[in-house]
């Protein structure tokens, strides 16, 4: 595995990847914010963009698992913790816009507006889930909730879900009538779906098998055309 030196701590190139597709988008959107580089409402800009980085994370740390353990890539399943707490970093980041920036801190107006509007009630759930998930993946709690902790942190396959039908709600789209901006709630909405039929043992273990069958054709192709 290849790894580079940074300030004495040794990374592969996959971590390298990783922690500055995070830190990068939130650094060019902080200097859009004050270099005046946002839409009209700056605020409701930022909390846009944090939030389609925090599915955008999720998404990468449900594709951990069928990475690794259908195609191979065992490194994504060392850095599915990684990637899960940029996920929570990101809704973290998202949710403290909308209380401090949109709101101001006004706990009554906040507990209003999410009573009032459903798509920011299922946002509240889905934050509290990954919440619990981010506090509870050190190895502490795996050793102190033992089988729990993979049954709680399964509750995975309810937020994603949770997490997406939040979005496609709040972009004020109507999927039924094809109307307004419903792609990007589409396509996560799909991504997610086919990323939790992977996990089904039985399609899980077709995928492997057909992957595997088809890298040894791939193999024995091109060990054919190489020269004797």
């Amino acid at each position: 595995m290849n790894t580079i030196t940074i300030f004495g701590r040794k990374f592969t190139w996959l971590e390298v990847i990783i922690h500055l597709g995070a830190w990068i988008p939130l650094l060019l959107i902080s200097i859009k914010f004050f270099n005046g580089g946002l839409t009209v409402n700056p605020i409701q800009d930022i909390e846009q963009r944090t939030g389609r980085l925090a599915i955008l994370w999720l998404v990468l740390s449900l594709s951990c698992t069928p990475l690794g353990n259908i195609f191979g890539w065992k490194e994504m399943i060392k850095r599915r913790r990684t990637i899960g707490l940029y996920a929570f970093i990101m809704a973290f980041i998202h949710v403290s816009i909308f209380i401090a920036l949109d709101f101001g801190f006004a706990i009554d107006l906040i507990i209003a507006e999410i009573l009032e509007k459903r798509f920011i009630l299922l946002g509240a759930l889905a934050f509290n889930g990954l919440t619990l998930l981010a506090v509870t993946s050190f190895k502490y709690w795996q050793k102190k909730l033992k089988k729990n902790w993979k049954r709680l942190h399964r509750t995975i396959y309810v937020i994603a879900p949770i997490v997406v039908i939040h979005y496609g709600l709040a972009k004020k789209g109507n999927l039924l009538s094809l109307q307004g901006d419903i792609i990007r709630p589409v396509i996560y909405a799909v991504i997610v779906t086919l990323l939790l039929v992977m996990r089904i043992r039985p399609v899980r273990q077709w995928l492997k098998n057909f992957w595997d069958r088809l890298t040894t054709k791939v193999a024995n192709w091109r060990k054919s055309q190489s020269p004797a």
